[in-house]
């Protein structure tokens, strides 16, 4: 094979591993935003405008959970003096996850948003997780642990251990919201709920909608 030949070679697989990447990097965004269509039709708000008819997206580390909703206030997410509980799917293999309390780096661990209702109480705890592009989902690793979130489905279980005492809770309602939607942490006093919120679709560099798995306490 002759050194022309050769570098024409290098350069078609090149190409061909190029278009690769592409395609497996596109694919699940593009195959979850035609499943997110047919389930979730309706979104709870609307894009934010920015006041000039196009909408604005700013450059947001998610890694820190007070950037995942506008005007939300910072000053309630801390890494000092924090409690801790531990939160389980089987559906999705997360076994035993920790999920700090009032804590920002989503890198580290999940985060129930401060000032939310804790487990097995009266309310609704709210709780972040990162996610990427599914197919680098590890349950073991905090910035791909929701990445399979949308697999979830109505009757789904996920446990929740504090201190010492085990709650199950079965998902009963799962939508999308916009950035600028923060009524999913609002409370209730009709029953005791989890919150589940990731980015979607995931693995998309803008995060442009959120995905709310909302799930009620059955036993305790």
């Amino acid at each position: 094979m002759t050194q022309k030949n050769i570098i024409r070679l290098c350069a078609v697989v090149m190409a061909l591993s190029g278009i690769v990447m592409i395609f497996t990097s596109l694919y699940p965004i593009l195959s979850y935003e035609w499943e997110a269509s047919q389930k979730y039709p309706i979104l709870i708000s609307p894009l934010v405008d920015n006041g000039t008819g196009s909408f604005k997206f700013t450059e947001k580390d998610y890694t820190k959970a007070q950037n995942w909703f506008e005007d939300v206030k910072e000053s309630g997410f801390s890494e000092d003096g924090f409690k801790y509980f531990t939160l389980s799917i089987p559906k999705l293999e997360i076994e035993a996850a920790t999920v700090i309390i009032g804590g920002s780096d989503l890198s580290d661990h999940l985060i129930q948003f401060p000032g939310t209702a804790l487990p097995g109480k009266v309310g609704n705890s709210v709780i972040f997780g990162h996610s990427i592009l599914p197919q680098y989902y590890d349950p073991e690793n905090y910035l791909s642990i929701f990445s399979t979130l949308p697999s979830l489905e109505e009757g789904d279980e996920l446990f929740v251990e504090y201190e010492g005492m085990m709650y199950k809770y079965l998902v009963k309602d799962m939508f999308e919201v916009r950035p600028s939607d923060i009524q999913i942490l609002e409370q209730s006093t009709s029953s005791s709920y989890i919150t589940l919120v990731t980015c979607t679709p995931p693995g998309h560099p803008l995060k442009p909608r959120r995905l709310i798995v909302r799930a009620e306490l059955v036993t305790s």
